[in-house]
């Protein structure tokens, strides 16, 4: 058994257990027995994920240990703690080594420390920026050295001595000796001062390192984890200010469904939407680049927009956001907002270039990235630990959690945390820097819980709204979905934001009419929802365009036209667009035409006419589009890491250990010869009677119920009835076994 097998085996079963439960994967598969746990422990890919989550004390106590050889021999803790530093305190140190305990990245007394070797291999190159000693250097002679040093030479060194120990230069293939160097590199050269490893790399030797850096031999050291400049911002303002954000992205998402429906972009051959089609939605929703970018990921991810599966794919609606749609406020948000947490992939990318230096766009596998769910909880996590009502800045989070885990997300750490609190921001799960109640909700509850918390905050809907003199109505707040409709319908959007502008025009009166409101219902409609007086020039404005509208009558023939006045209809033929839209008179009051109803109303619209369209019955049509929708499929959560066993699986896993530890470290005497691959009924039956008689343990091999092989050292109190009772060493807690599933048996010699 390895050494740390060895130390395994005297810890305890609650603290293998911990160390299961801190290192899933070695609990995957089951190790066969502590020998097999040792082994896993001390596995290259094992300690390198370890590592990733140590934060960057633990890391210099590891780098420490790694230049004090702990992997070849065992070292005492004043030792490491003499090495990182006087500013380090003893008891500093061993608190971090009882942590490394606990993982089991380092194990021994405090006197005899040790590592595995493969955890040279997981950190730097260059141990707390340390080179390889010289042989022919010491302490004393090193200390000597550096200050017999030039300006020119010091400078040198130092440089060296506080980064890289490596550096390259041109001087290096020279071998030049002490009395014809002409620079700093040759004299220190030739002076074995500086390591030459090949034609163009010289390396500093650790020693003389240490002599320049004094009392702080692995460099500037931080015990302790950083603390941030918290902002003081009251609780209500914060959640006030995320239900903003949170309505501003249900507008933004509507807009992107709605432009999407009627134009939807095509899908690239690589996947994703191109960068052209995001910048066109993104000017129509008056947004950034960035911005579209999140709003198109989290709607797929949501399951409103899929890509089509006939042979030109395109982005479109899926059937579920009308659903998603018709839902009320708070449960879209939480839909949205959950989509993001687990989404594994990062948006904040869009806009990077990729290896061949091609635009990032959403949507396309570049994005994709399996631990950002992970990585996302651990940044909102760290703003949840905040005391209540403050914030931090996102430079002092990202340099708070670069300290906690600086291996953790690589090149794209601190970016990470500032893409991650600035989509967090614009989906009001946090605002003013700081964790809101239903972002905390949403971590801990879940989204029900989380729209329930937004919902609380959320100003009351709206019944009203306020008509202005320049026929624009302003929405002061949020309007009751019914009202909200009507507005959408009968005027266009001019501005949005806590206020929402909309301008009344003959085009949005004849919409509302085209949807079969007469001019009555409008009049009703401003009448009754306006706090403010209605001016006279919107009533003139609806009772004009609803005069003209629907005089003349559209149906299919292929298509026909109508009108009770002659004149109208010689006005049609006379103009341009009447052979374009090939209309001939059938009668005094009726024109036909072999195009498409649709064709002949847009034609007619265009040349300046109001035409409506009617069916069979003569009741009006509604030519408006419907939006384009796909079915869309359903996404699989996306798992992170080994599956982490509950406490009730791992102590079972820990007392199996026990057991087998047990059984395979036992000296086995006379045992029953299997056969047919199984022991004989009568012999196993007697020798375990002999046993029990003679109070003597047997070690046995065992097949539960599941089919999962076992080894055990047993002390038999009884045999009979098809079962032995005895004693298990590995718990000493008295257990039956059913003799048919008993596969070997053999007495255990003292």
């Amino acid at each position: 058994m390895p050494p740390v097998g060895n130390w395994l085996r005297d810890r305890g079963d609650e603290q293998l257990v911990a160390l299961l439960r801190a290192r899933p994967d070695l609990a995957t598969p089951p190790p066969a027995d502590l020998s097999v746990l040792g082994s896993r422990v001390a596995q290259r890919s094992s300690v390198a994920r370890a590592c990733e989550e140590l934060d960057s004390f633990a890391l210099s106590v590891m780098e420490a240990l790694v230049l004090l050889d702990a992997d070849k021999q065992p070292v005492g803790l004043d030792a490491v703690a003499d090495l990182l530093g006087s500013e380090v305190t003893v008891q500093r140190v061993r608190r971090t080594v009882n942590a490394l305990r606990d993982l089991a990245l380092v194990w021994g007394d405090d006197d005899s420390l040790e590592i595995a070797g493969t955890t040279r291999e997981v950190l730097p190159t260059f141990p707390g920026g340390l080179g390889r000693p010289a042989d022919d250097l010491t302490e004393v002679t090193a200390k000597a050295a550096l200050a017999e040093l030039d300006e020119e030479e010091r400078r040198l060194v130092g440089k060296l001595a506080d980064g890289s120990p490596i550096g390259r230069t041109k001087d290096a293939s020279a071998h030049v000796p002490l009395e014809r160097a002409t620079n700093p590199v040759q004299r220190l050269l030739a002076r074995g001062l500086l390591l030459r490893r090949d034609t163009e790399t010289v390396e500093l030797p650790r020693q003389l390192a240490l002599a320049v850096r004094g009392d702080q031999p692995m460099g500037r050291i931080e015990p302790e984890e950083p603390a941030p400049e918290l902002t003081q911002t009251d609780r209500e303002r914060v959640d006030s200010t995320a239900g903003g954000a949170a309505l501003e992205l249900l507008r933004h998402v509507e807009e992107l469904l709605l432009a999407w429906e009627t134009d939807p972009p095509d899908v690239l051959r690589s996947g994703g939407v191109g960068i052209r089609d995001v910048r066109r939605t993104a000017k129509t929703l008056e947004v950034d680049e960035q911005h579209m970018s999140l709003l198109v990921e989290v709607a797929v991810a949501a399951g409103l927009l899929d890509r089509t599966e006939d042979a030109e794919p395109r982005w479109l609606p899926t059937i579920s956001s009308d659903t998603w749609l018709a839902s009320p406020v708070e449960h879209r948000w939480a839909v949205l907002a959950a989509a993001w947490l687990d989404l594994p992939r990062l948006p904040g990318l869009t806009g990077a270039r990729d290896e061949k230096d091609r635009l990032i766009g959403p949507l396309s596998d570049e994005l994709s990235r399996p631990l950002a769910p992970k990585d996302r909880r651990r940044i909102l996590d760290y703003l949840d630990e905040l005391p209540g009502g403050c914030g931090a800045r996102p430079d002092d989070v990202a340099t708070v959690l670069a300290w906690r885990a600086p291996r953790h997300a690589g090149r794209l750490r601190d970016d990470l945390v500032r893409w991650t609190l600035s989509e967090a921001t614009a989906l009001g799960v946090v605002a003013l820097d700081a964790m809101t109640t239903a972002g905390r909700a949403l971590l801990f509850d879940g989204p029900a819980e989380a729209g329930h918390r937004l919902r609380e905050v959320l100003p009351d809907p709206l019944d009203h709204v306020l008509v202005q003199a320049d026929l624009t109505v302003v929405a002061p707040g949020r309007l009751e979905p019914d009202l909200a409709a009507e507005m959408k319908l009968v005027a266009d959007v001019e501005s949005a934001g806590s206020a929402t502008v909309y301008r009344v025009g003959e085009g949005s009166v004849r919409r509302a009419l085209d949807a079969g409101y007469t001019a009555d219902d409008l009049h009703a409609l401003f009448r009754d929802r306006s706090k403010t007086p209605i001016p006279q020039a919107l009533t003139y404005l609806i009772d004009d365009v609803s005069r003209r509208h629907g005089k003349l009558r559209a149906g299919t023939a292929a298509a026909f036209l109508r009108c009770d006045d002659p004149v109208v209809l010689a006005e049609v033929l006379a103009t341009p667009a009447s052979e374009e839209l090939e209309l001939r008179r059938i009668a005094p009051t009726v024109l036909i035409s072999p195009l498409p109803l649709a064709d002949l109303v847009d034609g007619l619209r265009s040349a300046g006419f109001a035409p409506v369209a009617e069916g069979p019955d003569g009741n009006v049509l509604d030519l408006r589009a419907s939006g384009r929708r796909t079915r869309g499929k359903t996404r699989q959560r996306t798992s992170y890491g080994p599956p982490v066993p509950s406490a009730e699986q791992l102590g079972s896993m820990v007392t199996q250990l026990r057991a087998n530890d047990i059984a395979g470290s036992a000296r086995r005497g006379r045992a029953v010869v299997p056969e047919r691959g199984r022991p004989s009924a009568e012999a196993t039956l007697a020798l375990l009677r002999d046993a029990a008689a003679e109070k003597r343990s047997v070690w046995l091999g065992f097949v539960d119920t599941h089919g999962v092989r076992s080894q055990h050292v047993v002390r038999p109190v009884s045999v009979g009835g098809g079962v032995l009772q005895g004693v298990d060493a590995a718990n000493d807690e008295l257990g039956n076994f059913p003799l048919h599933r008993i596969t070997s048996v053999a007495l255990v010699e003292d």
